[in-house]
């Protein structure tokens, strides 16, 4: 019954939308691309395992069609974005095969003992660090696999803790241009600066932190109190933790690119400055440069390496993604859905961007992250044309796809990785409903304090008009 449904509720949104877009007025050409690029959002909702399947077959169909030329499709696919995410996930491969990241956990372990809301803040806020520093993914692999360990040895329910490190690495994953590919695709498009996001996000993504620690340890008290007694009972059972050995010469050498490469997304709007070159070309080009670094000291089994670390079944899914959602801009359909919008919204900009931010929140919760901010890039890039000054829309986009990617399981990539996690060590999965009633509170009040936080600074904005 339930592979039938399947198909019925595909066609079902299919039909639905066709006829909305044929009511709205929408050209033969504009309904056909909007249908096509919702299969492809549809197939990957429905059928995850072949989402490339039917991103690779949308675009093949926009072509055949004429809906979509080749030159449009390299422009749309983002290859800025593609090639950055290649060298991060170089480097961040090299200095997981040789167990940086697990070096720093156990150290951090090691400190804190037998304390169990203790240790629960700090790997809390590890899994915002990391986020922020080397993406969510990452982040999500290495935090999951200590959380893991560290209630298989007290046999206590892993799933209270594994949601509270999730929805920490989502979090922190807004604190950067580096921590999720949505900052990634919104610090080029909107030529933001590294700096730009410690200044802007980091200190909400912070603020975020602090409040979903305390909500976590009122939401999960049980669980906490449960741990921290078979904590105590158990006292030295942590031993197996510090007696991990690392070779000195790789955890020195991860340490010297680790850095390198932090300061030079730091630093990149400078040096671009010092050289005149445009703005975030050195974003792109540090990840390059060191992932390059990376291939070499790999030494003979650099192609192995670099085949195996880097995730092309991902990377060109996103290309395809992002060249079907190009295809909606090219066609006039993301001009008429930001007029839609302004004409909804009136003359009031603040209506205009939270209805703006809810539908980045809704789609994320129900698309993931990063198809709804592919999606919404080009329609402010059709708001921006009409006036409107969007520089908190870029904001409030990243906000939404990372605080709202707490909301549900297919949320954001780090939650689907979590339960892959969790599936493959045996334990029971986590339903959708487990997960939606704290995903919802923690993202809804999470979602509120960034916007917050937004709005009070709108005055501090750069070129930021006298009335928003």
């Amino acid at each position: 019954m339930k592979n039938i449904k399947t198909p019925l509720i595909f066609l079902s949104i299919l039909s639905v939308v066709g006829i909305l877009s044929q009511a709205s007025g929408f050209s033969f050409k504009q309904i056909v691309s909007t249908l096509v690029f919702l299969t492809v959002l549809c197939g990957t909702l429905f059928y995850w395992k072949f989402r490339l399947a039917f991103a690779c077959a949308g675009i093949a169909i926009l072509l055949a069609l004429g809906l979509m030329d080749v030159s449009h499709m390299i422009e749309y696919a983002s290859l800025d974005i593609i090639l950055f995410l290649v060298g991060m996930m170089t480097i961040v491969g090299f200095l997981e095969e040789r167990h940086f990241f697990e070096y720093l956990v156990a150290k951090v372990v090691d400190t804190i003992g037998e304390r169990a809301q203790l240790l629960m803040a700090v790997l809390m806020t590890l899994s915002t660090f990391f986020a922020a520093l080397v993406d969510e993914v990452t982040s999500i692999l290495f935090m999951m696999a200590t959380m893991l360990h560290i209630t298989k040895r007290y046999k206590v329910n892993p799933i209270p803790f594994v949601l509270m490190i999730v929805f920490c690495t989502n979090i922190g994953s807004a604190a950067t241009a580096v921590g999720n590919p949505i900052g990634v695709m919104i610090a080029l498009r909107a030529k933001l600066s590294f700096m730009d996001f410690l200044r802007w996000a980091a200190p909400v993504s912070l603020l975020c932190l602090v409040v979903t620690i305390a909500i976590c340890f009122v939401l999960f008290k049980k669980p906490m109190e449960e741990l921290n007694q078979k904590m105590k009972k158990m006292r030295g059972d942590m031993e197996e933790l510090k007696h991990v050995h690392y070779k000195k010469s790789d955890i020195r050498l991860c340490w010297i690119l680790f850095l390198s490469t932090i300061a030079c997304l730091v630093l990149h709007h400078n040096i671009e400055h010092a050289l005149h070159l445009e703005k975030n070309t050195l974003l792109i080009g540090t990840a390059l440069f060191f992932g390059a670094v990376a291939i070499l000291l790999t030494g003979d089994n650099a192609r192995e390496f670099f085949m195996r670390r880097v995730d092309w079944w991902t990377l060109t899914f996103f290309l395809m993604l992002f060249a079907s959602v190009g295809t909606l801009k090219y066609v006039g359909v993301t001009e008429r859905v930001a007029q839609g919008m302004i004409q909804v919204a009136g003359e009031g900009n603040v209506f205009l961007l939270n209805i703006f931010t809810a539908a980045i929140c809704l789609l994320t919760a129900f698309m993931d992250n990063v198809l709804a901010v592919a999606t919404f890039i080009p329609i402010l890039s059709d708001i921006e044309k009409i006036g409107i000054y969007i520089y908190p829309f870029w904001w409030a986009m990243l906000f939404g796809g990372t605080m709202y990617g707490n909301a549900t399981v297919i949320g954001s990539t780090a939650n689907i990785v979590a339960m892959g996690l969790l599936e493959k060590e045996g334990d029971k999965p986590i339903s959708f409903m487990e997960w939606l009633k704290p995903g919802v509170l923690v993202s809804t009040v999470t979602i509120l304090l960034a916007m917050t936080a937004l709005y009070l600074q709108f005055p501090l904005m750069p070129g930021a008009p006298a009335q928003f």
